[in-house]
């Protein structure tokens, strides 16, 4: 009995450990999280601040802007990175981020126009002198001003471009080429730069390569000087274009008809609206192929030959003109049965709806009473006048003896569907033997018919301009570059705009004060904020740091160790003892109210010999249980890992 207590009381002393250790280790993850979050958040607020105070340092640095300086000799010209010196009493800090300028781009490999406007001046540039034909004098001029200057709000000082200056004229600028483009052999290239800075609300930034024509006078520029190509940005309202259009000349005719390139699937609004500087580029192949990209995206591409607005071959077969549609043409493919007969029984005049018969005027109706009244306080107007306004009358307003009855006024029946109604008689529809089809007129060979399979072969040009007309200013131009290297293109665009581009990157704001701003705007966003952060965080702690319940350890887990085990088969065989107990006493009193006359001799004596072999068998069968218990007890005191235990 005293080592069945002392093994109880080992387990309780087990069971209650376990249960600290799992309160323990709750506590600690939910300690750890907190703490993790903490830091999270510190490290997110001190990067934030870290990218605010020192993005020009990080870009210059990405650029390898010094070392470019250096090697140029330029470094008081395009590096500001002077510090004056400390005062003793000065705590040390970090130094201060060099202020990085603008650096244009040099033109290098085959190319026939480069613009960066880093000069200032427009003196390669031509204004226009002429005036727009059939519009009305006072906005025919092309008196719009362009200016070279910096761009506003640049993260890159020294950043200077063609800026459109005026709003609601019209603007013409136009500049020659080192020599003529001319379509053989290698693709053509042309990309530029375009930063609306007070946005755009109707108006074009696009560019037109002047054709090489004999008459070409860039003093005389306007809107129908002939172009080759026409590409660019364009917005009115909110209709979003990116243009490409080429005028191709007719082979037969000599004529020029300008094609337009399906427009892009991609979303341009963006480019409208972010001001930032964006970078236009069309690439045309010469086989036939054309790429329209924006920041080296391509956003429309396709084929001249295919995919242009009309097509560039007119169709083989045309629609004979001459040919007219024959006078007993039958187009009808339905017909009314001429067979058809209407039945007798069929009434055209019976109404569609008729009064309910059925219906009974509710009680309470009053038929004396009408449903308006004149308003008994209403007062003329002094200032009515019965010769030009007439006889003046009170307002009817409603009867009130009528709201608290069914109704007032004569009753009428209520109107119901007439099941005799049918409506007016027609012939039923059936198909008409005579049916021809829909007339076409026949097809004849197209004497315009031509098959251009190159245009990508275009009419060379010669110089490049901007015809524009804009409701917003200050539209910002720059870099602009042809050649027929597409490496070369690239390394221009990576030298000029690509450095424009990791600027205003570097500039942007970090992610916390993003979102700051975003919930300054929206306060609603706090809710998502600290939703999106507590979600995470109590799932976490109630699927990883939440424990098993503290449980009794089963009887399956003494078999893997040799901890002694609690007396539970002892305490089953007690009790099957005495409820065998109670079975054999009440055994003898069920006998013996049983009649002598109804048992045998012989039977009772066979009922006494099965009831002894079933106590011998119990017997025996408590005699084996003890043994193999104490056979168990023996290995458990002779083992090794309770020598200690037991000591104890």
């Amino acid at each position: 009995m005293t080592i069945k207590c002392c093994c109880f009381g080992i387990k309780d002393l087990a069971y209650n450990v376990t249960k600290i250790q799992t309160m323990e280790l709750n506590v600690r993850c939910v300690v750890l999280l907190a703490v993790g979050l903490c830091s999270t958040l510190l490290l997110t607020t001190v990067a934030a601040h870290q990218e605010e105070e020192e993005p020009i340092m990080e870009l210059a640095e990405d650029m390898g802007v010094e070392d470019e300086l250096e090697d140029l000799g330029l470094g008081e010209e395009l590096l500001d990175g002077e510090v004056e010196p400390e005062d003793a009493d000065t705590p040390p800090g970090p130094p201060p981020a060099p202020k990085v300028t603008y650096k244009a781009p040099e033109p290098m490999g085959e190319h026939f126009f480069a613009e960066s406007f880093d000069r200032g001046t427009l003196d390669s540039w031509v204004l226009s002198k002429a005036k727009k034909e059939d519009i009305d004098e006072d906005i025919a001029k092309y008196d719009g001003k362009w200016e070279v200057e910096d761009m506003k709000d640049s993260k890159l000082p020294g950043d200077k471009g063609l800026v459109l200056k005026s709003r609601a004229k019209h603007h013409a600028i136009s500049a020659q080429l080192l020599r003529p483009f001319i379509f053989d052999t290698k693709p053509l290239i042309v990309q530029y730069e375009v930063n609306f800075q007070q946005g755009i609300d109707c108006g074009g930034a696009y560019v037109k390569l002047l054709s090489q024509t004999p008459d070409l006078n860039l003093d005389e520029f306007v809107d129908k000087t002939p172009y080759t190509i026409m590409f660019g940005p364009d917005k009115c309202g909110e209709d979003y274009k990116l243009h490409f259009i080429f005028r191709h000349k007719n082979p037969k005719t000599g004529e020029y008809e300008e094609k337009h390139a399906k427009k892009p699937d991609s979303d341009l609004r963006t480019y409208y609206t972010d001001k930032k500087t964006h970078l236009y580029t069309l690439v045309v192949n010469p086989d036939n192929s054309f790429e329209v990209l924006v920041d080296q995206t391509v956003v429309n591409s396709g084929n001249l030959l295919t995919d242009m607005t009309p097509p560039i071959n007119p169709a083989a077969e045309i629609e004979d003109p001459d040919d007219h549609k024959p006078d007993d043409w039958d187009e009808r493919p339905k017909i009314q049965d001429p067979d058809a007969v209407k039945p007798e029984d069929w009434d055209e005049d019976a109404p569609k709806q008729i009064p309910d018969e059925d219906a009974v005027k509710p009680d309470g109706w009053l038929d004396d009473q009408p449903e308006y009244t004149s308003d008994p306080d209403a007062v003329k107007p002094e200032d009515w006048d019965e010769d030009m306004d007439g006889e003046w009358e009170a307002p009817q307003i409603p009867n009130a003896l009528c709201e608290t009855a069914p109704g007032c006024g004569a009753w009428q029946r209520p109107m119901i569907d007439n099941s005799n109604y049918k409506g007016k008689w027609k012939a039923p529809m059936i198909d008409n033997p005579n049916y021809q089809g829909v007339w076409k007129p026949r097809k004849i060979a197209n004497p315009d018919f031509f098959e251009d399979l190159h245009p990508f072969r275009m009419t060379p040009f010669n110089a490049v301009g901007l015809e524009l007309w804009s409701m917003s200013s200050d539209i910002f131009f720059d870099n602009f570059f042809i050649t027929n290297e597409r490496h070369t293109a690239e390394r221009w665009a990576n030298d000029g705009w690509g450095l424009k581009k990791a600027a205003e990157g570097a500039a942007e704001p970090g992610l916390v004060n993003q979102m700051m701003t975003a919930a300054d705007e929206r306060p609603w966003l706090w809710v998502v904020y600290v939703l999106t952060v507590a979600v995470p965080l109590i799932l976490i702690i109630v699927f990883f740091c939440t424990g098993k319940k503290a449980v009794a350890p089963a009887a399956a887990d003494y078999k893997k160790t040799d901890e002694p085990q609690p007396d539970v088969k002892e305490e089953e065989e007690e009790k099957a003892e005495e409820d065998q107990v109670k079975e054999e006493k009440s055994q003898p009193e069920a006998a013996g109210k049983k009649s002598d006359a109804e048992d045998s001799p012989a039977e009772k004596e066979e009922e006494e010999e099965e009831e002894e072999e079933e106590e011998e068998a119990a017997v025996n069968e408590e005699t084996e249980a003890a043994t193999d218990q104490k056979q168990e007890d023996d290995v458990l005191r002779r083992s090794p890992r309770n020598t200690k235990g037991r000591k104890d």
